[in-house]
């Protein structure tokens, strides 16, 4: 089976690589820094991969974006999405519930072992899905986030409804435009909502 590695840590994939491979079961068909390469290799391949292991740190890049657009090159070529197991040192409630909303088949803290990376391999393959038992965060459940904004939130909120662009919103805050983008998508994973005009009746 071949996997698609999307990570920016060298040593680690050199770890990653070596526990699949010398299963014999698996091959990495490619490895990716950022969201374009991941993107271009996934494009000029001729098939996907069985499986794509995915950071959510990449740079400048959030990891989660990547679940979208893969949703939406399969939905185009009509084909299967592969299972995508994220392994992050990022595994709070909110990333974890993120992950999986978007499509994401499993959660792997970065801290676990070789079996431990087998196993949730095992697990989203079989189409199973798979958090990291160490992260102590259940299917369905709730978490204080969802009921409450950050102080940054509530201020792009409030720049929203004032009909400030992402551009504006970053100059106000002295934030970059992707740190923008980032608060918006939490806003509306909070939320349920789906555009700009929703947040005005926050």
């Amino acid at each position: 089976m071949e996997v698609l590695l999307i990570d920016d840590h060298p040593m680690l994939n050199v770890g990653i690589i070596s526990i699949l491979e010398n299963t014999g079961l698996f091959t990495v068909c490619g490895q990716a820094a950022s969201l374009e390469q991941a993107m271009n290799t996934i494009e000029e391949s001729e098939t996907l991969p069985s499986l794509i292991i995915l950071d959510l740190l990449l740079g400048e890049d959030n990891g989660l974006d990547f679940l979208p657009m893969l949703e939406k090159f399969c939905c185009n070529k009509k084909i299967p999405k592969p299972p995508v197991l994220v392994c992050s040192a990022l595994g709070d409630s909110f990333k974890v519930h993120s992950a999986l909303k978007l499509g994401a088949s499993g959660f792997l803290s970065k801290t676990g072992g070789k079996a431990e990376l087998l196993d949730a391999i095992g697990a989203v393959l079989s189409g199973k899905t798979y958090i990291s038992s160490e992260l102590n965060i259940k299917l369905g459940e709730k978490t204080p986030l969802y009921a409450k904004f950050s102080k940054r939130e509530t201020n792009v909120i409030d720049l929203i409804k004032q009909n400030k662009t992402n551009k504006q919103i970053a100059g106000l805050l002295s934030i970059n435009l992707r740190t923008v983008e980032n608060y918006i998508s939490r806003i509306y994973f909070k939320t349920g909502f789906s555009c700009r005009e929703e947040v005005h009746k926050l």
